[in-house]
């Protein structure tokens, strides 16, 4: 068995996230010694190193919990694993046109700007909706 430190070294998720994950009922109570100290084993790691990666792959919260589930169902099918991974990818792509998005505004607003002595600011009259203020 390990503390909660050894346990996030162990599962690269931060002692602050591990107590988290189990104050929203993401992952189940950890065990406590007589001293109320947590206490993990390679069961809990496993399912920490699971919720890290789901989390790295930008899975929410809610839908690492369905992935959970359905980890420990034995008798899923697998075409409902793999729907929550096409929904993560549309949704991965759709938060990248987003992001490319906001790059050739901003890339576009930076070129329109001359930063020089000028209080005049393309940038800032774009973020005030029109109106520069200064």
């Amino acid at each position: 068995m390990m503390n909660i430190g050894e346990a996030a070294a162990a599962s690269g998720v931060s002692a602050k996230m591990i107590r988290y994950y189990e104050e929203t009922g993401l992952i189940p109570p950890a065990g406590r010694t007589g001293a109320g100290y947590r206490t993990y084993g390679p069961k809990e790691v496993q399912i920490l190193r699971f919720v890290r990666r789901a989390r790295d792959l930008g899975f929410p919260m809610e839908k690492v919990g369905d992935l959970l589930a359905l980890w420990r169902d034995r008798s899923r099918a697998s075409a409902e694993v793999r729907r929550l991974a096409e929904d993560q990818v549309a949704a991965l792509t759709a938060r990248i046109r987003e992001m490319e998005e906001m790059k050739a505004t901003l890339e576009h607003l930076v070129h329109a700007c001359a930063g020089d002595e000028r209080p005049d600011c393309p940038i800032l009259a774009d973020l005030g909706g029109g109106n520069c203020r200064t």
